[in-house]
């Protein structure tokens, strides 16, 4: 064989070995990381079922302090938490301290200070389980039990960006009456045998009491995040106009995400991809009311969208309001995490997950059937979503790797 064609072929030859090599390495990461997502998914649905008890490992620390601990910028508990049924036990039981009107917003809330210290949110009952509402998709009052639902399935999803939510009884003439502030008791008032109240927020009237079954009020309890962690702000850039006649720019303009990609925080770094994670989210749930979101403060766009605020959820469990979905179809990207939890949970185990998940909440059964079974429609159209973009753009395009390595040390 002359020299030139030696040459020639040890030159095919480097380049098959290279391609090759790359090939192999590239799926060895991508196997690699497939199967460090099913086993998080099996970590997750083997911790699924959540006790509430009152006993901890860590003797010399409150529930409170062990759940401050959790916090870093990429989540608000970690992935293995012994101690999350004491944390709940905890916020479902003890002892009120203090009530107060909530926080600005809407809706009707109250501020309660538990023994400790803590600092939980309480959101009443106002609709009974299987109660529709009627009407766009963010109408009607907060449903407390869809903030104890959506917890369950930011655990389920494998995000951790929920703060921790239980379901909780409260005997407002015993627990909230004698520690009420001025302000709050101001708001109460007693209608036929039922003691009721109604705050201090925007939408918050005399005429429209959130009113117990006689004393006792069924709510949920939502941990405040700790104080080291301030939360900044901000604008969502595909919130609605909620104004009759009036579009946002991402409902007309189907290029709109190439536009988002331009401005910061969503030129780079993880927060367009929590954007995406989100809007899966709030479709899975129906919750079309997130017009703005949290993060934490001076985080320049590294720390997570916070998944706070998701009680209008689970309204009407045949309303499918597919432009919650907009970020996914407009951008046509996913994390590739998502995209395998996503498949592991179809053909009813999202249903079952999430069934087994709360069945231990105090105000179990926290959603009717109806709504879980929506959730299992939803999640089908979520990945017909993507295989449209697959088929359109690619999946190297539209699966997106980033993983973060989180430490709570």
């Amino acid at each position: 064989m002359k020299l030139k064609q030696r040459v020639v072929l040890l030159a095919i030859l480097l380049v098959i070995f290279i391609f090759t090599k790359v090939f192999l390495i590239d799926n060895l990461d991508t196997s690699a990381a497939n199967r460090e997502d099913q086993r998080a998914f099996h970590r997750m649905m083997a911790s699924l079922r959540v006790e509430l008890d009152p006993r901890l490992d860590h003797t010399l620390q409150s529930p409170w302090e062990i759940a401050a601990q959790w916090v870093v910028p990429r989540e608000v508990y970690p992935e293995e938490t012994p101690e999350l049924g004491a944390v709940m036990h905890a916020m479902a039981t003890k002892k009120i301290m203090k009530a107060d009107v909530g926080y600005k917003g809407t809706q009707l809330k109250a501020l309660l200070i538990l023994e400790g210290g803590q600092k939980v949110v309480f959101k009443p009952k106002r609709y009974a389980r299987d109660y529709i509402v009627e009407g766009e998709p963010y109408a009607g009052y907060d449903r407390h039990n869809a903030e104890v639902a959506a917890f369950h399935l930011d655990r389920i999803l494998g995000f951790r960006r929920a703060p921790l939510v239980v379901g909780r009884f409260v005997n407002l003439r015993m627990e909230i009456k004698p520690v009420a502030t001025e302000q709050l008791l101001s708001t109460f008032l007693t209608l036929g045998n039922s003691t009721c109240f109604y705050g201090k927020c925007y939408y918050c009237r005399e005429t429209e009491p959130a009113c117990a079954d006689g004393d006792t009020m069924e709510g949920s309890v939502t941990l405040w995040l700790p104080d080291a962690w301030p939360l900044q702000k901000h604008r969502h850039p595909w919130g609605r106009t909620y104004r009759e006649g009036k579009l946002a720019r991402w409902e007309y303009d189907e290029s709109y995400c190439d536009a988002v990609k331009k401005t910061s925080p969503y030129d780079s770094g993880p927060r367009l991809l929590d954007i995406i994670d989100t809007a899966i989210f709030d479709y899975l749930i129906g919750n079309a009311d997130r017009h703005h979101y949290e993060s934490f403060q001076d985080d320049e766009g590294a720390s997570m969208l916070i998944l706070l605020d998701n009680a209008k959820s689970f309204g009407n469990p045949s309303l499918d309001e597919r432009s919650i979905l907009a970020p996914l179809y407009q951008c046509c990207i996913i994390r590739v995490s998502t995209w395998n939890r996503l498949n592991y949970l179809k053909n009813g185990v999202l249903k079952s997950a999430l069934k087994t998940a709360m069945s231990h909440d105090p105000i179990s059964p926290v959603l009717s059937d109806p709504h879980l079974d929506a959730m299992d429609q939803r999640l089908l159209s979520i990945l017909a979503t993507v295989k449209q973009c697959t088929d359109q753009f690619g999946p190297d395009i539209v699966l997106v790797e980033d993983r973060m390595t989180l430490s709570h040390l």
